[in-house]
């Protein structure tokens, strides 16, 4: 499945406790946050988490975790197959 959808060979787990606490490894790096959306690159391709009054409570890119408190309302995953997309808009790399 990995070449397929073109993932990296690390490992991404994603855990959500009672939509409140959520918990993300395989993070690479974090494009953009506030207190309504968190946007990461993972090993699984970019991921948005949207909610309400979200928080970074942790964060260690060198463990590749993030742990967000808040609402949670929605995740969204999107692909990032070209090996040069951070340096498209965050819309392109979402919607393209």
């Amino acid at each position: 499945m990995e070449e397929k959808y073109g993932f990296r060979n690390g490992q991404h787990r994603l855990v959500i406790e009672n939509r409140e606490r959520t918990e993300i490894t395989g993070v690479i790096h974090v494009d953009s946050f506030d207190d309504e959306e968190v946007i990461m690159e993972t090993e699984q391709g970019l991921l948005a988490v949207r909610g309400e009054n979200l928080h970074i409570k942790h964060l260690n890119l060198e463990q590749g975790e993030i742990s967000i408190d808040g609402l949670i309302l929605e995740l969204a995953y999107a692909e990032n197959k070209q090996a040069g997309a951070r340096g498209k808009t965050l819309l392109e790399r979402l919607f393209r």
